[in-house]
């Protein structure tokens, strides 16, 4: 990926708005998709504009009630040192104690509600199912294996290497299968004898093709992400075993969180409760860097070179 840097004088807010620092910047892939021309759930960042990302920031000057200076606040100020906003889409933050800025971003940010929105309403897990996940040990993936152990499931994660299927393990996942070790249909009918129930893939590709031949009666495969596929020059794979849902009487649905922002405080509250009571990790990669290291950090997650919820930490 390519970058152009623009540095302009940091603006006076008028009336109803707030100049913010941004401190911290979320790394996700769908900031990969963002950029690609064509129909999507949103519209795409064109050439010249900010980079979008969900950030965190503390307000250093504000002529909005709303907000006052100092106060840390949560809003999608793109790949910026600062930022002016209305205040629209932006939330106070009112940091808990033991809580790191990342967690903001990740299990209490969009990270924590794609997993829980996505496992339990459009996967509708039910206690002493078993769920698989792909690109278990991204951030999405160590919350929804968490979450679906919180409500009784057996979790069987699809990760890449030994460290990453470690660090699943100590999770709780009850097995995991490493993709790299090139027997991927061996180890996937070894660790779900009774097939799947849900089915929830980050990655698409291969794994995906192989994951739908273990599919469960009644199964339901939730799309949340393809990042095995972000990078395509020509058209996206798409399984050639999609006729196990026929077999399986499953389902396939996509979803963007997006669609659920009415009841984050729903899942907030819910998840909060979790991590105080330390049933549930934040599993963390927060780099420290300057902001042009954006693009190289934004790489790592195409080559499986993080685990969990990867931040960029603004120096300054």
């Amino acid at each position: 990926m390519t970058s152009n840097w623009s540095d302009v004088p940091i603006p006076e807010p008028a009336d109803g708005q707030i100049v913010a620092a941004v401190t911290h910047i979320s790394i996700d892939p769908a900031i990969r998709g963002w950029i690609n021309a064509g129909r999507s759930y949103i519209a795409p960042v064109e050439i010249g504009e900010v980079m979008r990302a969900l950030t965190l920031g503390v307000v250093i000057s504000s002529r909005n009630k709303q907000f006052a200076e100092g106060g840390l606040v949560h809003g999608t100020f793109g790949v910026a040192e600062h930022a002016v906003s209305d205040g629209a889409g932006v939330h106070k933050i009112t940091p808990a104690f033991g809580l790191s800025p990342a967690t903001y971003l990740g299990v209490l940010g969009m990270t924590g509600m794609t997993a829980y929105f996505g496992l339990l309403d459009v996967g509708r897990l039910q206690p002493g199912e078993t769920v698989l996940v792909s690109g278990a040990a991204g951030a999405v993936g160590t919350t929804v294996g968490q979450i679906a152990k919180i409500k009784g499931a057996r979790v069987i994660g699809v990760a890449g290497g030994f460290e990453k299927c470690s660090k699943l393990i100590d999770l709780g996942f009850d097995a995991v299968v490493d993709y790299k070790r090139g027997d991927l249909g061996q180890q996937l009918c070894q660790h779900t004898p009774d097939r799947a129930d849900v089915f929830f893939d980050n990655v698409g590709g291969d794994i995906l093709n192989q994951g739908l031949t273990r599919l469960a009666r009644g199964a339901r495969l939730v799309i949340c992400g393809a990042v095995s596929q972000y990078h395509n020059a020509d058209a996206v794979i798409g399984p050639s075993n999609y006729t196990a849902l026929l077999v399986a009487r499953a389902s396939m649905t996509g979803f963007v969180v997006f669609d659920y922002a009415e009841r984050y405080s729903e899942a907030v509250a819910e998840m909060s409760r979790w991590l105080a009571d330390r049933r549930l990790q934040s599993v963390e990669d927060t780099v420290r860097a300057d902001i042009e290291a954006f693009p190289g950090i934004l790489a790592r997650l195409f080559t499986g070179a993080n685990t969990g919820k990867l931040v960029l930490e603004l120096e300054r």
